[in-house]
């Protein structure tokens, strides 16, 4: 199956073809999607700067591996650069791992230590959404002052449809996790071209490729809420790949997309980052 580019290519049906998700190498599925994201979604164009938050885990790790091998597909030319955040409460994240895997793929890599615990103000309590938003504050920081136009992010199909009912749940709204974020008070976007893909596909992928996964477990995560949700949608949807595709394809069938935001503050969104 070609990977067809360009802003008029026809759509590939990757996302409803069964038989190529059940058939394929992992690594030939992770490609597909997300040169099938990129394109849909518009979300690489040619120049781009281009910084990927590297947690060393998963997610992040395919998502680097990805971006770096589709240039030639996608016909394209960008850069990219790893960005790891060492917190102040977590440092059994192999680095020296990580800087190594980057450089394989022609990826620089940058750690940046952030006090995210010493920031919290007297009497506050650490949590995932104080721990997002200063690491989502220090890659908009690094972002600007070195001239990147976009950071991607390694968020997948399942963290997107989780986002959207734990805000339908939690907060009474219809939002989601945006595969496309502009920032309206910065010349910089957000993109997710993981977001066609399932976590399963990910790690099978990350198995295939032996792509070790060197992030570190966070203390303060055991009791997450987003993984009620998870449990919950894996009841409803039988954990069915095609439900949760339709899911996914029903956030953008309505008078707005919500896989694509304009913001001035950011997402509202999410409560967790990779």
């Amino acid at each position: 199956m070609e990977v067809q580019t360009g802003r008029f290519a026809p759509k590939v049906p990757i996302l409803s073809n069964h038989r190529f998700l059940r058939r394929a190498k992992a690594s030939v599925i992770v490609q597909k999607l997300a040169a099938k994201a990129v394109h849909e979604r518009n979300l690489i164009n040619e120049g781009d700067r281009i910084l990927i938050a590297v947690s060393g885990g998963k997610d992040s790790s395919v998502l680097a591996w990805a971006l770096s091998g589709l240039k030639r597909a996608l016909k394209i030319n960008y850069e990219l650069e790893g960005l790891h955040i060492s917190s102040d409460f977590c440092a059994c994240c192999k680095k020296s791992v990580l800087a190594d895997r980057l450089a394989e793929w022609g990826i620089p890599f940058t750690d940046l230590s952030v006090p995210i615990i010493g920031r919290l103000k007297e009497g506050r309590k650490m949590n995932c959404y104080w721990c997002s938003t200063q690491r989502r504050t220090e890659l908009i920081r690094y972002a600007l002052e070195k001239g990147f136009n976009k950071i991607a992010l390694g968020h997948h199909l399942d963290d997107i449809i989780e986002t959207f009912f734990m805000n339908m749940t939690s907060k009474g709204t219809l939002s989601a996790m945006p595969m496309y974020l502009a920032y309206r008070k910065y010349p910089l976007c957000l993109i997710r071209p993981l977001g066609y893909l399932e976590e399963r596909q990910v790690i099978a992928c990350a198995d295939e490729l032996n792509i070790l996964k060197e992030a570190c477990t966070c203390p303060y995560g055991i009791n997450s809420r987003r993984r009620d949700i998870r449990d919950r949608i894996t009841a409803f949807t039988g954990n069915s790949g095609a439900v949760k595709r339709r899911i996914l394809a029903s956030l953008s069938a309505g008078a707005e997309d919500l896989l694509v935001e304009n913001s001035s503050l950011g997402e509202g969104g999410s409560d967790e980052t990779h």
